[in-house]
């Protein structure tokens, strides 16, 4: 991969990541994987890529009040103990059924999105 094209995917999640909260996870594993990288290393590299996208997110969020310290600590916990199972089980699957599974994320998150805009739930803030 060359440095342009991380740097164009770099600035195109982290303004997608400010916009919309988004992981960088779901942009930039897919794309990763389409510039030649196989998934077990796009999703290594892109769970060291987001750290920077998500500092200085956390940061600009907090300074309009939009962050909740106590639930991010909490989720931030859980996520990291249970993410070393996550690794694990990752490295264990082909890296064919891992892009499956990968793929119905996607399918299921954008089934979360069109089901809340049916739904006409638009709430900010709710925990």
């Amino acid at each position: 991969m060359t440095y342009a094209l991380a740097i164009a995917l770099g600035l195109v999640a982290g303004m997608l990541a400010g916009m919309f909260g988004v992981g960088g996870g779901l942009l930039f594993v897919p794309t990763l994987v389409v510039l030649g990288l196989s998934q077990h290393e796009a999703i290594g590299t892109s769970l060291l890529a987001i750290v920077p996208t998500v500092l200085v997110g956390t940061w600009r969020q907090s300074r309009y009040g939009n962050v909740r310290w106590r639930a991010a600590a909490v989720l931030g916990v859980a996520a990291a103990i249970t993410a070393q199972g996550g690794v694990a089980l990752a490295e264990a699957l082909p890296a064919t059924t891992l892009r499956r599974l990968f793929a119905g994320l996607l399918v299921l998150v954008a089934a979360q999105i069109v089901l809340r805009r049916r739904t006409g739930d638009s709430s900010r803030g709710a925990d």
